[in-house]
């Protein structure tokens, strides 16, 4: 069983920055696949970026080159750095863990711990 806590939102105006963090808790952290899901008002909840090993890294096209996932498993967190963020990144992020892969995944369903979300609002 993992819980997952995510911090870090708030409200920021476009071309600004935030960096989220969701700390978990147990022991085997490391042996876990992380990764950010977002979903706007009205919308289904979107892939953000995924993280299997230190160096293994994927991103959403929306999102990439703007925003850069890590994690510390000394400190049983992963964070996720927006930058150059505009009103469509404006959402509720959430925090997912799942089996550790080779890949990183991009499906909801590849995860089975979620935490309960930080809102991100983007102001024009």
């Amino acid at each position: 069983q993992v819980q997952l806590v995510e911090s870090g939102g708030g409200l920021v105006q476009a071309g600004g920055s935030l960096r989220l963090s969701c700390a978990a808790s147990g022991r085997t952290f490391s042996t876990y696949a992380m990764a950010w899901f977002r979903q706007a008002p009205g919308k289904e909840r979107e892939f953000v970026a995924a993280i299997s090993r230190i160096t293994s890294t994927y991103y959403a096209g929306s999102v990439g080159g703007r925003f850069a996932i890590s994690r510390d498993n000394s400190k049983n967190t992963v964070y996720l750095q927006m930058n150059s963020l505009q009103p469509e990144d404006t959402a509720v992020y959430y925090c997912a863990a799942g089996p550790l892969t080779l890949i990183p995944r991009a499906a909801a369903n590849d995860y089975n711990y979620w935490g309960q979300g930080t809102q991100v609002t983007v102001s024009s």
